[in-house]
């Protein structure tokens, strides 16, 4: 069964169903008990957000927390330059690159009330997150797990 609320989609298993790898490390089964799996849906401009190497993605949350939409207008650039994104598969690279210019151009004209320097902020978090979950840590090669 799948519920949406807002951009979180729920989806229960009933203690018959088989458990996919997901479900069973969501949360442990006890005798008959329920698992929940929560997932978050981006919208276009959070999903087309770059997965780049670890030291960039510090570059451009330093830069969107001192001058905001630049670190956020550099990392367009860097899907230009094989960065990979969420959205990649689905829009194509030129979308992707038009969708974070878009993103840098809210943030720069909305710098002025404050809501595109605190998005600014947000967006530059979001690219050191993904940089980490991804495993580009020390200067892009990929981390030990």
């Amino acid at each position: 069964m799948a519920e949406k609320e807002g951009r979180t989609e729920q989806r229960q298993v009933k203690p018959g169903d088989s458990l996919g790898a997901k479900a069973v490390a969501g949360a442990p089964v006890a005798g008959g008990g329920v698992v929940v799996e929560v997932r978050e849906k981006k919208g276009p401009l959070r999903a087309a957000i770059p997965t780049m190497p670890f030291p960039l993605a510090v570059i451009c949350l330093f830069l969107n927390t001192f001058i905001p939409g630049l670190g956020t207008l550099l990392s367009a650039f860097t899907v230009l330059c094989g960065a990979r994104s969420e959205l990649l598969p689905e829009r194509g690279v030129c979308c992707v690159f038009w969708l974070n210019v878009a993103a840098a151009v809210i943030q720069i004209l909305t710098a002025v009330i404050m809501v595109g320097w605190i998005m600014s902020i947000f967006w530059g978090m979001d690219m050191v997150i993904l940089a980490i979950s991804d495993g580009y840590r020390d200067q892009g090669l990929p981390q030990d797990v």
